[in-house]
Formats: C-alpha cells, sequence, structure tokens
C-alpha cells in the first residue's frame, strides 16, 4: 500500500484489530521511507441485493441514506453514534444473507424497525409512523401498545 504522505509502496503493518463487531479490521502502518504512521480499514466485499421500491423500481442499495433515516429518527435522542453503526452493520449483514439479488424495501423498513426498537423506542415510534403512514393517533396508540407488551 502506498504511503499517503511521500506515496512510496514500502508499508508495514504495525499492529492490527478487529472492529465493526468483527467486520472489519484496522490496521496501523508505518512508512519504511519517511516513517510516517497511518491507519488503514480492510473489509470483505460482499453484494449487498438492491431494494426493490414500492413502485417495482429497482436501486442500488445506499447505505448513506440508510444511515441519515436512522439519525433521522434518532435525532435528540440519546444512543451513542457506535450503537447505531452496529445497527448499520448488523442490517447490512441481514441483507447479504438473504442470499438474494433483490430485497423488497419493505423488508428493509423491517429490519430497520426492529433495530430502532432495540436502540430507542421513541425513535421506533418516530420511524414506524413514517413507515407505516399512521393516519390517526389510534395507529400510534396501538403501536404504542404493542411496545408496552
Amino acid at each position: 500500500m502506498r504511503c499517503p504522505f511521500c506515496s512510496m509502496e514500502e508499508t508495514k503493518v504495525i499492529d492490527s484489530r478487529l472492529v465493526s463487531d468483527g467486520y472489519q479490521v484496522r490496521r496501523r502502518r508505518e512508512c519504511g521511507y519517511c516513517h510516517e504512521r497511518f491507519t488503514t480499514f480492510e473489509s470483505a466485499e460482499v453484494i449487498v441485493p438492491k431494494i426493490i421500491k414500492n413502485d417495482g423500481s429497482r436501486e442500488p442499495f445506499n447505505e448513506d441514506k440508510l444511515r441519515r433515516g436512522i439519525q433521522h429518527a434518532l435525532e435528540k435522542r440519546p444512543v451513542s453514534s457506535d450503537d447505531v453503526e452496529k445497527a448499520i452493520s448488523r442490517i447490512i449483514y441481514q441483507l447479504r444473507a438473504t442470499g438474494e439479488r433483490d430485497v423488497k424495501s419493505q423488508e428493509l423498513g423491517r429490519m430497520v424497525m426492529a433495530e430502532l426498537k432495540e436502540l430507542d423506542k421513541v425513535a421506533y415510534i418516530r420511524f414506524a409512523s413514517v413507515y407505516l403512514s399512521f393516519d390517526d393517533i389510534n395507529q400510534f396508540t396501538n403501536e404504542i401498545e404493542k411496545l408496552k407488551d
């Protein structure tokens, strides 16, 4: 790997650690020429299925879009960014584990709701109200009653 400081190819790994629940390897490297240190991340490249939208169109899975949706539901809630990243990793793992080329957006939505239910009940209700298109207060009440059980 080229050094980002001097562009020489002589670098060596001086430390490796598992991160993201073991799905990534963080490596500290040192350049053999300029002796600067830098960090790289290594992860397996596995295909994530495309998402089938409600209108039947297909689009590539977008991790940033997933992250924005989850963060929007969690806005001003006491949930750490590390917990959010772990939830995103679990969702991506579930998508890959389907073994399918395409996954319906409803299935992805159910995965997000399950993760939010574990992270924060208020965020879960926020997301569910949009995702399930609540029309009246009774739908909110019914979903809150389900949470209490």
